[in-house]
């Protein structure tokens, strides 16, 4: 009994720790229409940047803050600088982001060293906290409540603000919001921003259980695959819960099935897109 209620709360801190990294992947995916293979490498970036700010004695929501605004400008640099110049060469994109992701592992390696770095949560959150009369790690707890208080400002921003009926437009028919007079080029910018931020900040949440070190990212980076894909690109309530059925499958598959960890990842993955090809909440991307 113990197993299975630690195992679930674990999945579900996990699927909100994926939702903080996949949610900016997905809109990025869908407006852009190109997988950013650099958001992995945001992601460790964030986690790196973090520790630094805890090791100096930063307060951990404003290292968390600033570790999130410092890799959001770092996004929009990427989009405006590389990806504008190569609009409508998909491959080329790729390949750039791919080579971005390597150039800051790299440079994480070099400027922080090999060893991984550990990230404190807040000494009041630390506690475990007693459910079902098991212990639980209460800071696993707050990453679920942070993920949860995010999908709702962002479901706010998206579906309540002039910006999210942009960013919406332009996702749904990227062609028509430019006839309509919306500023693409800062839909872009925004989005970037937007889905570099939520990877920054996210690293940094989520170091107290992950820590940061070199590999994070290409540890990462396959699961939001995941998430993104099966949950539908471009779509948040997707990204949500795709990312809850992701963490579940990932830690139930790696505590049940250690060796077939990956099949137990991808096969459902492969199963939903035969099903239904754009995903559980996707939409077809013109």
């Amino acid at each position: 009994m113990q197993f299975w209620v630690i195992q679930s709360l674990n999945s579900l801190a996990m699927g909100g720790l994926l939702f903080m990294l996949s949610a900016g992947f997905s809109l990025i995916f869908g407006l852009l229409r190109i997988p950013n293979l650099a958001h992995g490498a945001l992601f460790m970036l964030g986690a790196y940047l973090g520790a630094t700010a805890l090791a100096n004695g930063l307060n951990f929501w404003l290292a968390a803050l600033a570790s999130g605004l410092a890799v959001g400008l770092l996004g929009v640099a990427l989009e405006a600088i590389l990806l504008r110049r190569l609009a409508g060469n998909e491959q080329a994109q790729v390949l750039v982001t791919l080579g971005v992701a390597f150039i800051i592992a790299d440079l994480c390696l070099w400027g922080f060293g090999g060893d991984p770095m550990p990230l404190a949560a807040p000494r009041s959150l630390r506690p475990p906290v007693f459910l079902a009369g098991f212990a639980f790690p209460g800071w696993r707890l707050v990453v679920l409540g942070v993920a949860l208080t995010t999908a709702a400002s962002l479901w706010i921003l998206l579906d309540r603000t002039r910006l999210g009926a942009m960013i919406r437009a332009g996702v749904d028919d990227r062609l028509m919001a430019r006839s309509v007079g919306i500023r693409v080029s800062f839909l872009f910018s925004a989005v970037f921003f937007l889905g570099a931020f939520l990877a920054g900040f996210g690293g940094v949440i989520g170091g107290p259980i992950l820590s940061a070190y070199p590999g994070l990212d290409a540890e990462m980076l396959p699961l939001a695959l995941v998430v993104v894909i099966l949950g539908g690109v471009g779509s948040l309530p997707g990204a949500l819960v795709g990312s809850l059925i992701v963490g579940a499958i990932y830690n139930f598959g790696t505590a049940l099935f250690p060796d077939l960890a990956y099949v137990v990842l991808f096969l459902p993955m492969v199963v939903v897109l035969a099903v239904k090809p754009t995903g559980l909440f996707g939409r077809v991307l013109r």
